[in-house]
Parts: structure tokens; sequence; C-alpha cells
């Protein structure tokens, strides 16, 4: 029994980090499908989001406005994102583009140390917060947000790009963006709005996780870079695979620090990234899902 709940404890904690990687990994997927653009700067906006909704929330605003203020900041700071750093050097080199997020990574960070400093910040939890006990193993509601709103995220994803004219728009400047142009739909515009969804949901992840795990200037590059192995073990083309791989990215961690070491998690989630690149480097479910997201 005692196996059985740790073996449980360690599931639950892994499907959290899981979901908060998914949030991310979502973004990843759905700029590269647009632009071709991995966006190493991802991360930072789910550290744009916990910092800006704690710094709200410390104004005295309520808790679900300073959320839906606090997204649709990120989603502006991901438009200007796109506006002033990606769209400029649109027809340059794939390696020139990666530099370019990265750079802005690197200042977004920057200006998170001028604003909050390098000390950490916590979030209200988004309701009581009294653990849940199944089998001695501890369940935290936090937790439960984090895991439903990943797969509300993930649901929502697949109707917008199937079901909405604007998603279908997306779509068609993935399958082919001269087509695209022929039937009236700007590429640019498509760009500008990918960008900027994904920084919302972006900005999502970063608030889901800050009452789990606190929040701090340097925490997207970590998710950022865990999120990336969840996207390209889906192929970097299918939100639903690369929800599949946050989850099975952080049920891994977790068995890894658990049974294992702590200081070994890290390694084994990028081992895994290299060995995906060498013997599957279109991603695990790839085939199966295709080029659509």
């Amino acid at each position: 029994m005692e196996i059985l709940s740790q073996v449980l404890q360690l599931l639950f904690s892994g499907l959290t980090v899981g979901s908060i990687y998914a949030l991310i990994a979502i973004g990843f997927v759905v700029i590269y499908n647009v632009t071709g653009v991995l966006n190493f700067a991802q991360g930072e906006f789910a550290m744009f989001g916990a910092m800006i909704c704690i710094s709200l929330v410390g104004m005295g605003l309520p808790l679900l406005a300073a959320v839906i203020l606090t997204i649709l900041i990120v989603s502006v700071i991901g438009g200007l994102f796109e506006r002033l750093a990606i769209y400029p050097a649109r027809n340059s080199s794939v390696p020139t583009l990666i530099i370019i997020t990265i750079g802005v990574s690197i200042a977004f960070r920057g200006i998170a140390i001028l604003i909050w400093g390098t000390q950490p910040y916590a979030l209200q939890p988004f309701t009581e917060n009294n653990p849940i006990r199944i089998l001695n193993a501890v369940l935290l509601p936090q937790n439960l947000w984090a895991i439903g709103i990943s797969l509300v995220s993930v649901f929502a994803m697949v109707y917008f790009f199937n079901k909405t004219y604007i998603g279908k728009a997306v779509t068609a400047c993935v399958v082919n963006k001269f087509a695209a142009r022929l039937m009236g739909i700007n590429p640019e515009k498509m760009s500008l709005l990918s960008i900027s969804m994904s920084a919302g949901i972006g900005a999502l992840a970063g608030i889901v996780i800050a009452p789990i795990s606190g929040a701090s200037y340097g925490m997207g590059m970590m998710l950022g870079m865990k999120a990336f192995v969840a996207a390209v073990i889906g192929g970097l083309t299918n939100a639903p695979a690369a929800i599949l791989g946050a989850f099975l990215i952080g049920i891994l961690e977790s068995f890894t620090e658990g049974l294992w070491s702590s200081g070994l998690k890290d390694a084994v989630s990028f081992a895994m990234l290299l060995l995906i690149l060498f013997l599957k480097p279109e991603g695990l479910f790839a085939k199966a899902s295709g080029k659509r997201v």
C-alpha cells in the first residue's frame, strides 16, 4: 500500500508539472505552424504572466480580474514582440530568427529583473487549497486547476483551428501561404494573431504554476526548454501530441526525482530530447497527426 501511495503521489506531481509544460508547448506549436519560427522566448511569456498577475493582485485587484487583465497585457507584449522582432526579419533564415528569439528572451529576463528584482514571489491559490487524500497520496485543488486548464486549453485550440473562420484562415497559412493570399488571407496578420494568442496561453501557464511553485524572473527559461522538448515529441506540428509529450515529460521527471535523484530530472528530459532527435526527428506522433494543429 505504501508503494502504491508513493507511485500515486509521483503520478499526481507529474501530471501537474506536465500540465504547465503542456500550456507552454501549445504556444510553441501554434507559432511554429504559422511562422515556422521556434520561439525560445515562449517561456518568458509564462514568467510575465506570473509576475504581472502577482503585482496586480498585490495592488488590490480581484484574482479573476487580475488573471484576465494579465492575459491581455501579455498578449499585447506578444504582439509587440512579433511586430518589432519577428516581422522585420520575416525573410531571414531560420537560424537568424531563432537567435532573435533567444536574444528577446534574454532581454525579457533583464526587464523582469529591473521591475521585480531577483526575489521569488507567490500567488494565492485559485480556491481553498485543502489537501485531497487518495490512498494516502495528497492532491491539492490547485493541481487540479492546472491539469483541468491544460486539458480545456487543448480542446479550445482544436475547436478554434477546426471550427472557426479565423482558425481555418490560420490553418490555410500553414498549409499553403501563397494559396491563402489568393483567397484574401493575410499571413502577416495571422502571424501577429498566432504569436499574441500563444503569449496569452503562456501567461496562463505562468499564472497557474505561481501558486504551486512560486514565481521569479528566471522561471521562464527552464519552463520554455521543457515545453520545447514536449513540442518536439509531438513533432512541432500538432497540439494534442504536444500535450501528450508534456505529460510524458512531467511524469518522467517526477518519477526520476522521487525514485532516483532530483539532480537528474533535467538530464533525463534532455536525454529524451536527444534520443528523439537522433531516432525519430519528425516526432513520436507526427506521422499520425500530420501537419494540422
